[in-house]
């Protein structure tokens, strides 16, 4: 057993800008504080996405603190996960935050004396404090429809889609109306046989440029559903689709051809209750993600809404543990300040003043 002032659960964009304000304000990697990542690499969930996502496809992507992103319009036709990869390894090196991984973490419990004991991979960690910033992808949400069992055909989820060539030829429903499945869709069609798209409601566009005031509004539906203990909904969930030229495109093409979600599936495809029928050999599930949370179980933080309600970063049933890139802050520029604000309160908690009180 080990003993540290700040465990940060994670090495994606929230636990390197939550690990960079620990080092900026004085603490020491693996002295005062760990960063324990279960990836085989840096570069967070990036390092897991298909190769046709190229840089300049990525929307949004924000520079990690004190560390631009360059080379953005050289690096656009090369893989995401090349590229962000890259730039997390460099960050960790510039600022020296000896990520260890490959580490499991099974959960986290409460010790003796106050501190929490973290439980991995590779022995036990007690803290004074936690940082949890594990994200969504390791939590794949899988949908449940009737008859899903007896589909003979293949269901795969976004998590594991790796590009359209495996889809040649074949008959494909794409099931979901957020960023991913539109971009599946539109690749796909190019070279599948057939393609169907299903989502639960009418997909949102959105037009114009998406500026700081829309973006605050955005983060205050999803903040507001974090602060009342409700599961969180992402960012991009309220957003809408941005009208790209693709998409403009794609839907004169009739390739973005919504159609409502299917009521059931057979062996031979997915089935509505009006009668209509669409076979097929593959569906895609791009459902989303859900909070890699489980290890936090045994705190029992969650409230009766199934969510766990948090302020600013703080888990409001218990001031130790913060959640950053959680809810509102699970955006790549939310992920930034809320490792800022995560440091800034555990070190008026490691000091014994008030969480309120000034600095």
């Amino acid at each position: 057993m080990r003993d540290v002032d700040v465990v940060v659960i994670g090495a994606g964009q929230a636990g390197l800008s939550s690990g960079y304000h620990l080092r900026r304000t004085g603490f020491e990697p693996d002295r005062d504080f760990v960063v324990l990542d279960h990836a085989p690499h840096p570069g967070g969930a990036w390092q897991f996405r298909w190769p046709s996502l190229t840089y300049g496809k990525v929307h949004g992507m924000h520079a990690l603190p004190g560390m631009e992103l360059v080379g953005k319009d050289a690096d656009a036709g090369r893989p995401s996960a090349e590229v962000i990869g890259a730039y997390f390894t460099a960050y960790e090196e510039r600022f020296g935050l000896r990520v260890h991984r490959p580490v499991d973490v099974s959960a986290v419990r409460e010790g003796e004396a106050g501190r929490l004991l973290v439980e991995t991979s590779e022995g036990v960690w007690r803290a004074r404090a936690v940082i949890n910033a594990t994200g969504t992808w390791d939590r794949p949400f899988w949908p449940r429809y009737p008859g899903q069992e007896t589909f003979r055909g293949r269901q795969l989820h976004t998590a594991h889609y790796q590009g359209p060539a495996e889809f040649a030829g074949l008959r494909v429903v794409v099931v979901g109306g957020g960023a991913s499945g539109t971009q599946h869709l539109m690749e796909i069609a190019e070279v599948a046989a057939d393609t169907t798209w299903v989502t639960r409601r009418e997909p949102v566009y959105r037009e114009g440029p998406f500026g700081e005031e829309q973006g605050r509004a955005a983060v205050a539906l999803v903040e507001e559903r974090v602060r009342r203990g409700l599961p969180p909904q992402s960012v991009v969930s309220v957003t809408g689709l941005p009208l790209t030229d693709a998409i403009r495109t794609a839907r004169e093409d009739g390739v973005l051809d919504r159609q409502p979600m299917f009521d059931r599936i057979t062996p031979e495809g997915v089935a509505w209750d009006d009668g209509r029928r669409v076979a097929a050999d593959v569906i895609l599930w791009a459902t989303g993600f859900r909070p890699a949370v489980d290890h936090l179980a045994p705190l029992r933080l969650r409230e009766p809404g199934g969510g766990i309600r948090v302020e600013d970063t703080r888990a409001v049933r218990d001031e130790r543990v913060h959640l950053v890139g959680y809810g509102p802050s699970a955006s790549t520029i939310g992920a930034n300040r809320a490792g800022r604000t995560a440091v800034r309160d555990i070190r008026r908690l490691l000091a014994r003043e008030p969480a309120g009180a000034a600095v």
